[in-house]
């Protein structure tokens, strides 16, 4: 039988020319167990070589397993959770893993239909990216697959979640347009049942109350993420006549739509308005100006999230170390 092979080149030609056993190259492919790195160097100089294409088909029924990582993304237009895709798939990838991505967009029920198909076509386990179902839902799924869950800080016997540290990303950010010499902060909250959202939202209150600023509630603008709601906010802040010198927006979308509803009013920024983001998008850099706004080290998170599952799966992993949420200056915030 020839399962490990290609049309070309057998496992046991990779093995003979590396001189390992075929046992060696076997674990080396599907990462069941270290091999040293002087073995590892030659079994990959020999694979380069052959051109040698692993049967992963194969590989999959004979170790019971698809080498497939579920993902349970939110809406996939958003561009949000792409650095975390990427970063997955970069983690998982050396071990021969393949991802399988679902969109959840953000309804509770949904998420859960879409992890249960995730769960039917035998992925390995499931990392989930925020959302809306509860922890138990996830602590019953984490019951038939690993998993991991990005925006919650729980644990269980096959899972693990960790978050970032929103309120620090959002103080950060009031903070420095405080020392710019704002006073008048308006602020486009995200969707009230979100944690993060609520995060962010704390943090403005906070910030301004260490500054000794009074909250003026009419300057708290609902929102829920999406650039419509950026525009609609602005658009009633200005309808209102509420006098403000700067705009928090909770995430970078809501900030895109703040802006154009400023540039239709003719109202410039930063010179007349400044703008604060949050999240940093690539295309924040791009926009007019360029937004200030908090980078949130998503690529790094989904470096975490891959290596986590990794280790639930039984393969020893090094340590993440995911840096902190970080202020990005750019040229949308003036000095007052």
């Amino acid at each position: 039988m020839k399962n490990d092979e290609s049309s070309t080149t057998t496992l046991y030609q990779v093995a003979s020319a590396a001189g390992v056993s075929p046992a060696t190259v076997s674990r080396f492919l599907n990462g069941t167990a270290k091999v040293s790195d002087d073995k590892r160097r030659s079994i990959e100089r020999v694979i380069g070589e052959l051109n040698y294409k692993p049967n992963r088909l194969a590989q999959s029924l004979k170790m019971g397993s698809t080498r497939t990582i579920g993902v349970l993304t939110q809406a996939l237009e958003s561009g949000y959770f792409n650095g975390a895709m990427v970063g997955i798939e970069d983690a998982v990838k050396a071990a021969g893993y393949a991802l399988l991505i679902m969109s959840g967009h953000w309804h509770a029920d949904e998420e859960a239909e879409r992890v249960e198909l995730l769960i039917g076509r035998r992925v390995d386990g499931v990392a989930i990216l925020t959302g809306h179902m509860s922890d138990q839902q996830i602590l019953d799924f984490s019951k038939r697959v690993p998993i991991v869950a990005f925006g919650r800080k729980m644990t269980g016997e096959r899972m693990q979640g960790f978050s970032l540290d929103n309120y620090a990303g959002a103080c950060e950010a009031v903070d420095y347009l405080v020392q710019q010499g704002h006073r008048r902060i308006a602020f486009i909250t995200g969707p009230a049942d979100h944690s993060d959202a609520r995060a962010r939202l704390a943090g403005y209150y906070d910030t301004l109350a260490r500054h000794k600023i009074e909250v003026d509630p009419r300057l708290v603008v609902p929102g829920d993420f999406q650039e419509s709601s950026g525009l609609l906010a602005v658009n009633q802040l200005l309808a209102e006549n509420q006098r403000f010198t700067a705009i928090f927006a909770s995430n970078d979308l809501s900030a895109y739509g703040a802006r154009l509803a400023l540039y239709r009013r003719n109202i410039r920024v930063p010179e007349d308005i400044s703008i604060v983001g949050f999240d940093d998008l690539h295309s924040s850099m791009y926009t007019t100006p360029p937004l200030t706004t908090v980078r949130q080290p998503l690529y790094e998170a989904g470096i975490g999230i891959g290596r986590m599952m990794l280790s639930l799966l039984g393969h020893e992993q090094p340590p993440v170390e995911i840096p902190p949420l970080s202020l990005v200056v750019r040229e949308s915030v003036r000095l007052v």
